[in-house]
Order: structure tokens, then sequence, then C-alpha cells
């Protein structure tokens, strides 16, 4: 195993650990059925900074892996995946403790930064799927499709929005950290 999947993979166990373990000791009443991990890394929230620092680590490790796919379109939109996730980690949700005092700038920029990475996982995985073929073809659009129809059972159904995002997340940077591999015809020259 090389050095970046002992990275990604400890990254991608982190969040596990970190996504349902911190949830026994977050705010009363927190679930991991009904509850993001955003909830988990909010305003006030005990230890949010454990969730927050995932966060920034998976922003991280996706920003490095789609540089280092030598493809212009997975190092762009990678880019706008990672970093906005990453700014979901410095920008936190709204409180949902009581007595705590909102900050509501954070709140909104979470909000957006969150929707950017959602939005740009998307991008990611159709522009994998369009370039690519075969099963590297077909899980990129099994992972678009999926994000998508997620997102909306999350709205729908906000009683399971928790355990929905958490099986969004484990799929999404389970293809991203250890199944996506680029074209190599589509990879731009090294010394580009």
């Amino acid at each position: 195993m090389d050095r970046n999947t002992r990275i990604s993979l400890s990254i991608f166990v982190l969040f596990i650990v970190v996504s349902t373990g911190l949830a026994f000791f977050s705010f009363e009443g927190y679930s991991i059925l009904r509850n993001t991990t955003s909830h988990l890394g909010a305003q006030g929230s005990p230890h949010s900074w454990m969730m927050n620092m995932v966060f920034i680590a998976l922003g991280t490790m996706s920003i490095w892996i789609t540089y280092h796919s030598k493809i212009r379109y997975h190092q762009i939109v990678g880019a706008f995946f990672g970093i906005s996730l990453l700014l979901t980690g410095l920008f936190q949700h709204a409180p949902l403790v009581e007595l705590v005092q909102a900050d509501p700038l954070q709140d909104l920029m979470h909000s957006i930064f969150a929707d950017t990475t959602g939005f740009s996982f998307t991008m990611l995985a159709i522009g994998h799927g369009i370039m690519s073929r075969g099963f590297q073809r077909s899980a990129a659009i099994i992972m678009a499709f999926a994000s998508i129809i997620i997102s909306i059972a999350m709205m729908a159904f906000p009683e399971i929005m928790g355990l929905l995002q958490r099986i969004m997340f484990v799929s999404a940077f389970g293809w991203l950290f250890f199944y996506m591999k680029p074209p190599k015809n589509k990879q731009a020259s090294s010394h580009d």
C-alpha cells in the first residue's frame, strides 16, 4: 500500500469513527439517523472541533487526489470540491444547543460551502463518467446519480437525513479515495 493510499485510508476511517463515535458525546438528543455531520461540528456542539478537523482533512485529501490526477477538469472541479469541503470545517453550522449565541454569518457561509461541496462533487463524478470507459464510467455515473438522489432524499425524509448523508459520504469518499482512476489519455503531460 503506497503512502497516499495509507493517508486516504486513515482519513476515511477517521471520518467513520468521528462521525459515528462523536454522536454519543455531542449535544443531548443528537441522533445519527436525524442529525448530520455538520450538526456535530455546529457552533456550541461539544467537541465540534473534531468533526471540523475531519472536514478539513477530507477536503485537503480530495484536493491532493484530484490535483495528482493530471487532468485539468479533475484539478479544477476537485479544487472547488476540496476547498468548499475544507471551508465547511472552518465555518460552522448554526448552534443546535440551547443558550449558545449564534453567528449567522458563519452559518450562512457553512450553508453556501456545503451546497458548493455537493454540487462540485456531482460535477466531478459526471465529468469523470464522460471521459472514462468501462467500470470507471459506470461507477462515476452511479456516484453522480447517487449524490443527486440522496440530496433530494435528505430534503424529503429529514427524519433519516443523518443516515443518508453518512451513506453519501462513505460512498463518495470510498469512490474518490480508492476507486477513481483518471483515464491516461486525458492526463496533461508532465511538462505542461
